[in-house]
């Protein structure tokens, strides 16, 4: 009997959250009730405290988790000269992106639902994997590969460009994913100025 209890669990803490991502992605966290969550499961609504304290931690939980996803998958090469692994960057971003839309939404348009201590947990995490992105810029103007006046603002221009990519494209359409890495290495080096060596 206790193993179905923790085979049950194993599969209803996944279920609760991936019901909870969804909802807060399509209508938006604050129209999102427990008991919605609920239902989308099939639980009683009880039974979500099981598994989370309440709303705002099981936001917070997604939007943690996300983030530390992504700060696990990234893997930067520093023996590469900046413009490559700039190159690596915009690959890897707009991958993640499209393979994970619904957290790259939370995580740009429900931050402001976070209470304050959860608010710096989450901007913390988004800030380290934004300095990889700095590292790179900066390396690049360092090593004269780039030409870029201000590195901060261009790291967060580049960081909203390449999250767009969640509005428009769509697998199957006119452009494949090596296609778009392809255009967008290219916006993404003209943006910085780029100089071939």
């Amino acid at each position: 009997m206790a193993r179905t209890q923790g085979s049950r669990a194993e599969v209803t803490g996944p279920l609760i959250r991936d019901a909870a991502l969804r909802l807060f992605a399509r209508h938006g966290y604050a129209a999102v009730s427990m008991r919605q969550i609920a239902a989308e499961v099939g639980v009683q609504v009880g039974t979500l405290y099981a598994y989370t304290a309440d709303k705002q931690a099981l936001l917070t939980d997604l939007l943690r988790d996300h983030m530390e996803m992504i700060l696990t998958a990234w893997r930067d090469d520093p023996d590469q000269p900046p413009l490559a692994q700039l190159d690596r960057f915009v690959d890897f971003h707009i991958d993640m992106s499209l393979d994970h839309p619904d957290g790259v939404f939370l995580s740009y348009m429900e931050l402001r639902n976070l209470s304050p201590d959860n608010l710096a947990l989450i901007t913390d995490l988004r800030r380290r994997y934004e300095r990889a992105l700095q590292q790179i810029l900066d390396a690049g103007v360092v090593e004269g590969q780039m030409r870029i006046d201000d590195t901060r603002l261009t790291r967060m221009a580049l960081i909203g460009m390449l999250t767009s990519v969640t509005n428009w494209y769509r697998d199957g359409g006119r452009l494949d994913r090596g296609q778009l890495h392809h255009y967008y290495r290219g916006l993404v080096r003209g943006a910085v100025g780029a100089v071939e060596r």
